[in-house]
């Protein structure tokens, strides 16, 4: 397979995990939080890769059920005893608050990988490049560098694939390169219907479409083309929704003319809400750390315990864009 692969000087280290991971008999993978495709699809991509190279090995993936991610796959099981003699690694999770589940801490070693600006260092190994567009991308990329070593399938090929489509918006975000390209390519090369599984994300549950249709009504966007919505969680009931299911209109308003920066806020069952940041040039990443939470320039993630927050993590989006204008 001739495939030039991400980054020649990250081989070393795709080169030292995928021996250390060769090492252990028992590994159990685990993900961030509220999972969106990538995670679910790094998480179990990476457990499929694993099985099919090595099918003695017992690999699980765990943590929370997303209902309308099952389309990806199911989470294991795990029993508390079996992270006493296993390899724990984390694929698409920044910093350690965020990883789903107590256990991993039960675990002998940690593995990380993920693709988000570095946050919390944490495991015997880890693999971090924020160049990539996605954890799947990573992992696909540590495929083809091993082609030879490490052997794909066709569940293990959908799920990353699905992952990649996922965290770019379907090719859409700057974090596509052409590299996101071959990488796709190269994974639909095998016998999995990439049209199902883009039809999956583009689903839209009728309650759904009543939160878009709100969303876009309700939506404001000032003069300078900072938008941003507050999604209550009276709201939500009225809806039958939960939070995990507020992230359809993200990319939606985004799609708003004028719009520059936006934040979807969420509210949570003790009073607190959940922001989501996004932005189509100045970087928003800073502002969400700030706040205690984090990720991409362009993508990214935060909370706000009260209106007065709101209102602090608007002027900063507003003074943000004027800098930048």
């Amino acid at each position: 397979m001739l495939v030039q692969t991400m980054n020649s000087t990250d081989n070393q280290i795709k080169r030292e995990l995928w021996d250390f991971i060769s090492e252990w008999d028992t590994i159990i993978i685990h993900r961030h939080v509220r999972p969106d495709p990538d995670a679910i699809g790094s998480q179990c991509g990476l457990k499929e890769l694993i099985k099919a190279t090595f099918p003695e090995k017992e690999v699980y993936a765990t943590g929370t059920t997303v209902d309308d991610l099952e389309y990806l796959d199911e989470m294991d099981d795990v029993p508390q005893d079996l992270y006493e003699q296993a390899l724990v690694i984390v694929t698409d999770t920044a910093n350690i608050k965020r990883i789903d589940g107590e256990n991993f801490k039960l675990a002998k070693q940690w593995v990380k990988i993920d693709h988000h600006p570095l946050d919390d260092s944490y495991g015997e190994i880890e693999w971090v490049n924020s160049s990539a567009s996605s954890c799947c991308e990573m992992i696909a990329d540590m495929w083809l560098s091993f082609p030879e070593d490490i052997k794909m399938n066709a569940k293990a090929a959908r799920l990353l694939y699905a992952g990649i489509v996922g965290d770019t918006n379907r090719f859409l975000y700057d974090s596509t390169s052409p590299y996101t390209m071959i990488v796709a390519s190269e994974l639909m090369k095998f016998p999995f219907s990439h049209t199902e599984v883009n039809n999956q994300m583009n689903v839209i549950k009728p309650n759904s479409g009543k939160l878009m249709g709100f969303a876009l009504e309700k939506f404001e966007v000032s003069d300078i083309g900072v938008g941003h919505i507050i999604l209550t969680t009276d709201l939500l009931k009225s809806l039958g929704l939960g939070d995990s299911e507020t992230h359809s209109i993200v990319p939606l308003l985004g799609q708003i003319e004028g719009v520059k920066v936006w934040a979807v806020f969420v509210e949570q069952s003790e009073g607190a809400y959940r922001c989501r940041l996004r932005s189509k040039g100045p970087v928003i990443n800073e502002i969400a750390s700030k706040h205690g939470g984090g990720g991409h320039p362009l993508a990214s993630g935060t909370h706000a315990k009260d209106d007065k927050e709101i209102g602090e993590i608007l002027e900063e989006l507003k003074r943000l864009v004027l800098a930048d204008a």
